[in-house]
């Protein structure tokens, strides 16, 4: 299963850092999707540490971006469709507070995707599995 979220700060009229990935909660493993004034590498691994998702480089644990408030339970299902996040910023060279938001979920097998890196909603006419994309 996969998830696709946004990061931003919590007014984007005032920074224009965000970044959309895919998180891969089988795989443990993110990939950048879009990305702006975020310092992130186009993929890594996840590391869930006591309700901190932590995204980090391949092979590191020290994390370049961490999510607070996401959390999957034993069936890999979150109820949870946003939450606070801090990042380093590439232009401001510190960290940066901002939210995370849910904007869809993948459950479909790994096998099974026509377009590993297009989104659900590409695939499925418009449709989402209950979610819908923050305005």
């Amino acid at each position: 299963m996969r998830l696709s979220i946004l990061i931003n700060c919590s007014d984007p009229t005032v920074s224009h850092d965000y970044a959309v990935l895919w998180l891969d909660i089988v795989e443990q493993a993110w990939s950048r999707q879009l990305c702006n004034g975020i310092d992130l590498p186009p993929s890594g691994e996840i590391h869930d540490t006591g309700g901190l998702t932590l995204l980090c480089a391949p092979g590191s644990e020290t994390p370049l971006c961490t999510l607070r408030g996401l959390h999957m339970d034993r069936y890999r299902c979150t109820s949870v469709a946003e939450g606070a996040a801090t990042w380093q910023s590439a232009t401001r060279r510190m960290p940066v507070e901002g939210c995370w938001h849910l904007q869809a979920v993948d459950r479909q097998p790994p096998g099974s995707r026509v377009l590993a890196s297009a989104p659900p909603d590409s695939r499925s006419g418009g449709k989402r599995s209950g979610f819908r994309p923050r305005q």
